[in-house]
């Protein structure tokens, strides 16, 4: 019972430093001139998705794999905003209407909505840059090296051999018969790679040695595809005030998914057999995972409650 008190805790500690570090992440507003007309409605849409509620997952990973090694992980929340900041401008672009046509995003309405789709592509424009700015920000308990590294794997992850290439595969599959290898393809890049990049960046932002490295990179791995299974599962069968999206919406669009695939159930227990390989991957770790392992567990379990199970 104490070690999962002391779990959560950490959980918690964790998240509130992200919330903070995310606070302050955004260019510094300014008073309005001539020269910055349209920055402060660019830098409201901007916070707008920065800042809708949700689990922070990505930043999380990283802190929680950097503090799995033996790092003082809080050394690295204002970086970990720079991987949220990705997040959040994919989920921007994903929502307009040349996308997903998504009018909810965590139960808010989604950026297009409320600043219209010229300033919702710039918001996330806006996103993308500066995480890179905020990533190459000197970090003073990591080598140069090794946070170069992190920023330029974080970067590959998110664009046209990770989660840009996966979207744009996501799109082209859309009505097309599913096929299993093409599907986990595609969540491998367009969920999973991000995934994996944040896992692995706090693993050598905190200086893990090659044992812990291998373990958190296979975690990092299988995790992403066990996550984009549980997001499938949710669109299908969660209900708006669980999912924050209108449910059904994969299916409505044509989308190849788990359940178009397999099935509901089948698709729970293909997400929790990759759940507990991903946490098996972590052993070598011992006790010092149990924050990831935590992590990892609860964001997957509301898909895994999806039908009683």
């Amino acid at each position: 019972m104490t070690k999962q008190v002391d779990t959560d805790g950490k959980l918690a500690e964790f998240t509130q430093l992200v919330e903070r570090a995310l606070d302050g992440a955004l260019p510094a507003r300014a008073d309005s001139t001539d020269c910055d007309f349209g920055r402060e409605r660019l830098l409201d849409a901007m916070a707008y998705s920065l800042h809708t509620p949700g689990k922070r997952i990505r930043p999380l990973l990283l802190l929680c794999a950097a503090d799995a090694v033996g790092a003082d992980a809080t050394a690295f929340a204002r970086f970990a905003c720079g991987v949220e900041m990705i997040h959040a401008y994919s989920l921007v672009h994903d929502d307009l209407p040349a996308m997903d046509d998504d009018d909810l995003r965590r139960g808010q309405p989604t950026n297009h909505v409320v600043y219209g789709e010229g300033m919702a592509i710039l918001a996330g424009d806006g996103l993308l840059t500066h995480a890179a700015v905020v990533m190459m920000e000197p970090v003073a308990q990591a080598a140069s090296s090794s946070q170069m590294t992190v920023a330029r794997e974080i970067m590959i992850a998110a664009g046209c051999d990770g989660m840009v290439g996966g979207q744009a595969a996501d799109l082209m599959a859309e009505g097309r018969e599913p096929q299993l290898d093409l599907l986990a393809g595609i969540h491998r890049r367009k969920t999973g790679a991000l995934i994996w990049a944040a896992v692995r960046g706090g693993a050598l932002l905190g200086g893990a040695n090659e044992k812990d490295s291998r373990a958190l990179d296979a975690f990092g791995r299988r995790y992403g595809l066990a996550f984009q299974i549980a997001d499938d599962v949710k669109d299908e069968v969660a209900p708006t005030e669980v999912s924050g999206k209108r449910p059904g919406g994969d299916r409505e669009a044509g989308k190849m998914t788990y359940p178009s695939l397999l099935g509901v159930d089948e698709s729970i227990a293909r997400c929790r057999t990759e759940l507990a390989a991903a946490i098996a991957e972590l052993d070598v770790l011992g006790d010092r995972a149990d924050a990831l392992v935590a992590l990892a567990a609860d964001s997957i379990a509301p898909a895994l409650a999806g039908r009683g199970s």
